[in-house]
């Protein structure tokens, strides 16, 4: 058998297989593991398949240019970190090696509201930045926790709207008992205040309205599905949406990421940008997600699993990985800047002539 640790992982999937060697099983089950019977954790990378780009020959591009911008922040590709709880459970340096490592590669980190590093730590090393808020049972911690973000120089706020419980997720529940203390302490909660930090399932629109009055930072819902859901979060002035499952761990059975999409995009009309994250894993992920309207991608697991096997150098490896395969990919497709990744680009998988 192979010795999985002297091999260099050249894709993010092999990241993936490179940390599921190295980690106790309990970690990699924390990360890995989605909802009941997985069926939205394996829909969302399904729903790639369900779709093929058209390539267009003698384009004359020597080079493509990847750089756009998300939310006024110009980011050198179309991909950046989502927040992720605790993760230095993988890591010792957790959040501050995947903060540096978005920063070098010249995209924005999203800081998890249940971050095992402090704020002010995260901000010290990180290049642009957005904060995650859950909207706990005790409002005071999200307050707190807004206030010392956009004091720190957080450039958006992204509120995650899809978890006014936790979902269930049965490989975590056996091996609960071996958890380390790191997997359930979170950094930015005064310890006294824990009792307090669960998720509010009375959460509603109108907190939007009370978040707005804590900060003037562009307020991004993750977490938004249905299009009319999108069409609210604009009408109660959300600068920007990510359609998400939470990486099917929540809704068990819930749609695909991007099988949400293509409505979604439609519904808002241009109203506010549209991102997603759920399954990404290939560059061309990335386009199908873009020629279907998206503003960019957010990564979740494969940084992850960069961070398990290499801290900084890690993460900033998957991110370099996925650039040079969009980039390639664009090439390669005859398209050479974002403005050009557009629906002539994508059509249903099947035989050409019905284009969506």
């Amino acid at each position: 058998m192979l010795e999985r640790e002297r091999i260099q992982p050249v894709n993010l999937l092999e990241y993936e297989e490179a940390a599921r060697a190295m980690l106790p099983p309990e970690i990699f089950d924390i990360v890995a593991s989605g909802a009941e019977d997985l069926v939205t954790l394996r829909a969302n990378r399904a729903a790639f398949d369900q779709w093929r780009l058209l390539p267009r020959m003698w384009r004359g591009h020597t080079r493509v240019d990847l750089t756009t911008t998300v939310v006024g922040q110009e980011i050198a590709m179309p991909i950046m970190l989502a927040p992720v709880s605790t993760q230095r459970l993988l890591h010792d340096q957790g959040e501050l090696a995947s903060a540096a490592a978005a920063r070098r590669a010249g995209t924005i980190f999203t800081l998890g509201a249940c971050a095992s590093t402090t704020i002010e730590d995260v901000a010290a090393v990180a290049g642009p930045w957005w904060f995650q808020l859950y909207l706990f049972r005790d409002r005071e911690i999200s307050r707190d926790m807004v206030q010392r973000a956009a004091a720190r120089g957080a450039s958006a706020l992204v509120i995650t709207i899809d978890s006014p419980t936790l979902g269930r997720h049965e490989a975590v529940e056996r091996n609960r008992v071996n958890w380390p203390e790191s997997a359930t302490t979170f950094a930015n909660v005064v310890p006294g205040a824990m009792a307090g930090a669960v998720h509010d399932p009375a959460q509603n629109w109108n907190d939007l309205e009370w978040v707005a009055t804590l900060t003037s930072l562009p307020i991004i819902l993750k977490g938004v599905l249905d299009p009319d859901d999108a069409r609210i979060a604009f009408d109660f002035g959300a600068r920007a949406i990510v359609v998400s499952n939470h990486g099917g761990r929540q809704l068990d059975s819930a749609i695909a990421s991007l099988d949400a999409l293509p409505a979604v995009v439609e519904a808002t009309a241009g109203r506010g940008e549209v991102l997603i994250d759920g399954g990404f894993r290939r560059g061309t992920d990335v386009l199908k997600a873009l020629a279907l309207g998206a503003r960019a991608v957010m990564l979740g697991r494969p940084f992850l699993w960069g961070l398990a096997v290499g801290g900084e150098d890690g993460v900033l490896s998957v991110l370099e990985m996925l650039r040079d395969e969009v980039a390639r990919d664009m090439m390669l497709g005859g398209r050479g800047s974002m403005t050009e990744v557009d629906r002539s680009f994508i059509v249903p998988t099947g035989p050409l002539g019905s284009r969506i």
